[in-house]
């Protein structure tokens, strides 16, 4: 998947908009017509939800950004990568690698989160 690395920059900037009709014209643009975001926290169904979801994130990690960390690593229709959440030039103390799931268009239709590392 040649685009997959912009397509996941792409997505996790969506974590980062703060503005909320930013983010969710970006949520209708990257995501399909009928997304899944499950991770051990939060299972999100549907952009609604999506939306809501990183809403939620936002506020209780307030100037917190999430950053790729390392390669996006992709084939047929999966991308696995590592992310970080913590603050704008700091030592991230949430660490956390995803799977998305592209729709034949080229959009996410699921992602399958995990939690590598979270505060205590």
């Amino acid at each position: 998947m040649n685009d997959a690395h912009k397509a996941i920059e792409r997505y996790l900037a969506i974590w980062n908009e703060t503005d909320a009709a930013a983010r969710r014209a970006e949520i209708d643009a990257v995501w399909g017509d009928a997304p899944v975001y499950v991770d051990p926290l939060a299972v999100a169904e549907g952009k609604d939800a999506i939306d809501a979801t990183i809403a939620a994130v936002q506020a209780q990690f307030p100037a917190w950004v999430f950053t790729l960390a390392g390669e996006v690593d992709a084939h047929h229709d999966l991308a696995r990568f590592t992310w970080e959440l913590g603050p704008e030039g700091g030592e991230a103390p949430v660490v956390g690698f995803d799977v998305a799931v592209f729709g034949a268009d080229g959009r996410i239709e699921k992602v399958h989160g995990f939690l590598d590392k979270v505060p205590s």
